[in-house]
């Protein structure tokens, strides 16, 4: 069941022209269930116009920061990031789910590595999460960020990061990547490849990394990921943590259908959830998993519809499947049954899916 907990909001800090940071107080008896992994996000609801929308927001507070705070930046005709930095007082309540997400590394306190983190915009509201968290939680540990954005006035987080780097002197640095105001052609313009090329053989040292953290725009994502395994980066090192599709809530047509199955042919789904088993007759193209479930009255999760947020996650048990996008699933996960259920659309006769594993 998509559980949802009433969250208070006690502070709305704006951090910069077109982004808040807001604060949230889970009830006394659900404080457990918020307690969060560093980059996990939650997922949230509110209805406009009567219809319900979900959409998700990292935390960007560290692990032992004790307040719950998302960062939320509007969006061009976002409803709900619109309303978050136009509309939404102290004292409001938001829906919100469980932390969620697997944007993290295991902490070791014990060991000294090497961390790079990448972020576009927005996308550094995870990425803070985790800068915070590793540099108190693993005092050996450095950290380098490089963080693009259109100027200095859009940059979020930026008092915070430069306190940060101030306390943690010689273990934290930031390189800012600004598309128009930078001086040095290095540190100006786009994430682009040619860009994280030239960063890599003239200042940062990639081979030396152990962990990499990418978060942003889909473009600027892999074009940092294509550079540093260019430069030695093994791809197990590299997490990412997509914050649009290229397609968002819309998926492209299946590439395959299998046995040459016409475009009318129908699957026999087992969806479980918890504990309730419920039998669908669902079309091989043109309805995914997630449809067919929310159709049979399941509270199936779901936030992103667009293969971003992993809030739709099931296993499959039995039969085969095909996602059409995938943003959010380790290889390790998929190799082993997992799906985005927004994605998801059957392949065999027979499919049996468990949102409970």
């Amino acid at each position: 069941m998509a559980q949802f907990f009433p969250l208070t909001v006690t502070n709305i800090h704006r951090e910069t022209r077109d982004s808040v940071v807001v604060t949230l107080e889970p009830p006394a008896a659900s404080r457990g269930d918020f307690h969060f992994i560093q980059g996990q996000y939650l997922t949230f609801r509110r209805k406009f116009d009567g219809e319900e929308l979900r959409r998700s927001y990292s935390v960007c507070s560290g692990v032992d920061d004790g307040p719950l705070r998302v960062g939320i930046k509007k969006v061009e005709g976002g409803w709900f990031s619109s309303f978050a930095n136009d509309e939404l007082q102290v004292g409001d309540t938001l829906d919100a789910m469980k932390p969620m997400g697997n944007f993290h590394a295991a902490l070791v306190p014990e060991k000294a590595r090497s961390y790079l983190g990448f972020a576009g915009g927005s996308g550094i509201t995870p990425l803070i999460s985790i800068i915070k968290t590793v540099l108190k939680q693993e005092p050996l540990s450095t950290f380098t960020l490089v963080y693009g954005n259109r100027s200095a006035a859009a940059i979020m987080f930026k008092e915070e990061l430069e306190d940060l780097k101030n306390l943690h002197m010689g273990r934290f640095n930031v390189i800012h990547i600004l598309e128009n105001e930078a001086d040095i052609d290095l540190f100006s313009g786009l994430l682009t490849r040619e860009k994280c090329d030239a960063l890599f053989d003239q200042w940062l040292n990639v081979e030396g990394g152990e962990l990499a953290f990418i978060c942003g725009p889909e473009p600027m994502m892999l074009a940092v990921s294509d550079a540093l395994k260019a430069h030695g980066l093994d791809e197990a090192s590299i997490k990412f943590e997509l914050f649009a599709s290229a397609q968002p809530g819309k998926a492209k047509k299946l590439a395959v259908v299998a046995d040459g199955a016409s475009q009318s042919a129908t699957c026999k789904a087992t969806i479980m959830l918890d504990g309730v088993r419920r039998e669908v007759e669902m079309a091989k193209s043109g309805q995914s998993v997630l449809e067919a479930a929310l159709g049979a009255n399941l509270d199936a999760p779901f936030a992103c519809r667009a293969g971003v947020c992993s809030t739709c996650r099931a296993k499959v048990i039995e039969g085969e499947a095909e996602m059409l996008a995938n943003y959010a699933l380790e290889d390790y996960e998929v190799e082993r049954g997992y799906v985005l259920t927004c994605q998801c659309y059957p392949l065999s006769d027979k499919i049996v899916v468990d949102y409970n594993q």
